[in-house]
């Protein structure tokens, strides 16, 4: 595997590790569902995602 290669999949990684792909997905789907929507900014979806998870808790076991 080249240099470039192995960045690219560790940039990958840590994107989806961090959860930054996952606001990036989000903006995707807004602007092909809602195309004349504003996009929230990164703080703005934080706040509806954290709203959401207190709505909707999921049980889990540890």
């Amino acid at each position: 595997m080249n240099a470039r290669r192995w960045v690219r999949a560790v940039r990958w990684y840590l994107r989806e590790l961090t959860g930054e792909a996952e606001y990036d997905r989000y903006c995707e789907r807004h602007r092909n569902r809602h195309p004349r929507a504003p996009v929230p900014t990164r703080r703005e979806y934080q706040v509806l995602r954290a709203l959401h998870r207190e709505t909707h808790p999921q049980g889990r076991c540890c």
